[in-house]
């Protein structure tokens, strides 16, 4: 990706709420989401600008963009994404330019500007697979700390490569999601059996989603810079995670169920090509990675996140700090020979910063249940109760313009009654 007119601080759409500082949904941003309205109920996909979704389907219909065959009349982005780099560059392009000229062609059409009061959002693409990863080193070390000591915090892999771990792509639900807290083998102190019960330790991962858009075969393997290429865009992602739950079960062979229950994602996909002017180098990286793992251009993004439980930000954290960049961690997925495909989405890991107020999970916030943090409200939180609402917001920002992600926002629900 390079720098181009799509990107241009000054440009301005005749979609007058697009040119405010703070619109999440500027002109420079131009980010994909699958929708329908109360008009219309027929799922299909758009871009957001301002305070309003213009339809694609229906200016594609027009003949109006590059397409080479349908693609935005879908209920998932999986063709469009398919159709890789030069097509969503070209789309970008044509998208640009008309919501920016008075005498766009997209006016004349009725009904291809809908409020976004006015629409559901849904999943946006048709994951995969799911795979999540554990790249952030301030998390891993806070981490290892509490469970193995401060001297023996990384284990010693953990600078050498991305760790990750398959998850389940059944259970990554869309923004507005209930979440029911689940049930587990919970090992309780003072007893020699564990019990089937509530997890009563639910927590949150503050993380970001790379959404692949281009295949790799079977027994290949991509570079780094291959891996950026494949990449079309970042959603927010919250894998929640039931702690009581995972320490049980995760010796030897890692994480399982008490990650499978469920992971949200932003409905909207913020894409690759709108972030490049936001590309920063991460983290010096020491010792230096093996050569297939080198990168020689910057892969990290200068993104500022924040979580909220219930109206109280909890956390405030940034992307750019990533030991490990999406790109390392989709050239190393691919390293061994496993194919990827359009639709697979990468967990970043729990983003954590360097100071007490920006650790990505609940788990590092009150370590572990030691140091409650006070919400709003007066009242205080170790992990997640019922009726608990978590949001994250995040956003880059431009020379008077903004390139949000929207939100990921879950509440919690009881357990389902055992059958």
């Amino acid at each position: 990706m390079v720098i181009n007119s799509t990107h241009k601080a000054d440009l301005k759409s005749w979609v007058e709420a697009a040119n405010e500082p703070m619109c999440s949904f500027s002109i420079q941003n131009l980010p994909y989401g699958v929708f329908n309205s109360n008009e219309n109920l027929e799922k299909r996909i758009g871009v957001a600008i301002g305070d309003h979704v213009l339809d694609l389907n229906m200016i594609e219909k027009a003949g109006l963009l590059p397409t080479p065959k349908p693609a935005f009349n879908k209920q998932s982005l999986n063709t469009f994404m398919a159709m890789g780099p030069k097509i969503w560059s070209k789309t970008r392009k044509i998208i640009s330019q008309e919501l920016s000229n008075q005498a766009s062609d997209f006016r004349g059409f009725s009904n291809v500007l809908i409020p976004l009061k006015d629409i559901n959002l849904f999943m946006p693409f048709m994951v995969s697979d799911y795979t999540d990863f554990y790249a952030s080193r301030e998390h891993a070390t806070n981490v290892g700390t509490m469970f193995r000591g401060a001297d023996n915090a990384l284990m010693p892999n953990w600078l050498h490569m991305p760790i990750g771990y398959n998850g389940r792509a059944s259970t990554v639900v869309v923004s507005g999601t209930d979440v029911k807290r689940p049930r587990g083998q919970i090992k309780l102190p003072g007893l020699d059996a564990p019990v089937f019960q509530p997890s009563q330790k639910l927590d949150i991962e503050l993380e970001m989603g790379a959404v692949v858009g281009t295949c790799s075969d079977i027994g290949s393997s991509v570079s780094v810079d291959q891996a950026q290429e494949m990449i079309f865009g970042y959603v927010l992602l919250n894998d929640w995670s039931a702690r009581d739950i995972q320490v049980w079960e995760y010796q030897p062979l890692g994480p399982f169920l008490g990650k499978a229950f469920a992971t949200t994602i932003s409905p909207w996909i913020v894409t690759t090509e709108a972030l490049e002017p936001f590309r920063v180098y991460g983290p010096s990286q020491n010792p230096a990675p093996l050569d297939y793992l080198k990168q020689a251009a910057p892969h990290n993004y200068d993104i500022e996140l924040e979580v909220h439980l219930q109206s109280t930000i909890i956390s405030k954290t940034n992307y750019q700090n990533m030991y490990w960049s999406s790109a390392q961690q989709l050239a190393h997925h691919s390293s061994g020979g496993c194919a990827m495909r359009t639709g697979d989405l990468l967990g970043s890991g729990t983003i954590s910063g360097s100071n007490p107020k920006s650790m990505g999970s609940l788990l590092e916030l009150t370590w572990n249940g030691e140091n409650p943090i006070e919400l709003d409200d007066g009242t205080t939180r170790t992990f997640l109760k019922d009726g608990d609402t978590i949001t994250l917001s995040g956003y880059a920002q431009g020379d008077g313009y903004r390139i949000g992600f929207g939100y990921s926002t879950g509440s919690i629900k009881p357990p389902s009654s055992r059958p």
